[in-house]
């Protein structure tokens, strides 16, 4: 279980460090186009790098899903969940002090927080952000589950997952920034606060729901082929 959980924490703390990072050092280079590859390649490494050990679900939503469709034990959610946040936490970290390498750096203006209103990105609403927020993470956990289970394409359940996520963000960057994922939210959080903070609950509860819809889906027999 010390494996799984490590490997949980290091993959969490590339995704946020990669995907977050290309946002805060590159965003105004690479765009909204390579903010959603970066974030999507960042999965892609982490599963073929990590996924042999742990399953690299990277993501509270995704266990939670992974958990309700019968393929894990609450104890074993509740580690994965700890060492995810304490990943992101990390990772955030790290992208801050470099970050703040840079004479006019303000961590208030950015670590790659989610948000949603006025003055955050396409402004837009609560009710957009949570509804973006819910079926987002339910389409991402539900091409999880598919391209893990049985019958799936043998070594390209990465690749999918990946493709899906930087899809994700292609539509959704100017919604909420994109979490789909709890812990990839509260880390940047953590070092910006304000709205950042004060929005973050949106971010743990609406991935959730999402990530939960998908496992029962999934458990019911919905969105699987057997």
């Amino acid at each position: 279980m010390g494996k799984k959980l490590i490997a949980e924490a290091l993959g969490t703390l590339i995704l946020v460090l990669f995907g977050c990072g290309a946002a805060v050092i590159a965003g105004a280079d690479i765009g909204h186009t390579g903010i959603s590859l970066a974030f999507g390649l960042a999965i892609v490494a982490a599963a073929y790098g990590l996924g042999a050990i742990s399953g690299a679900h990277l993501n509270p939503a995704v266990s939670l899903g992974v958990m309700l469709a019968g393929r894990m034990k609450p104890a074993e959610f509740a580690g994965y969940a700890v060492a995810q946040v304490a990943g992101a936490i990390l990772g955030a970290a790290i992208l801050w002090m470099i970050a703040s390498g840079k004479a006019d750096y303000d961590a208030a203006s950015g670590l790659g927080q989610n948000g949603w209103g006025t003055g955050y990105l396409g402004e837009y609403s609560m009710g957009a952000a949570l509804i973006f927020e819910v079926v987002a993470t339910f389409l991402f956990v539900t091409v999880i589950l598919g391209a893990t289970g049985r019958g799936s394409a043998a070594g390209f359940a990465g690749l999918a997952i990946g493709l899906t996520l930087a899809a994700i963000h292609l539509v959704g960057i100017n919604v909420t920034g994109v979490s789909v994922n709890p812990a990839r939210s509260i880390g940047p959080a953590l070092f910006v606060g304000g709205t950042a903070l004060s929005q973050l609950w949106l971010f743990i509860v609406a991935p959730l729901a999402g990530g939960a819809l998908a496992g029962l889906a999934h458990a019911a027999g919905l969105t699987r082929a057997d």
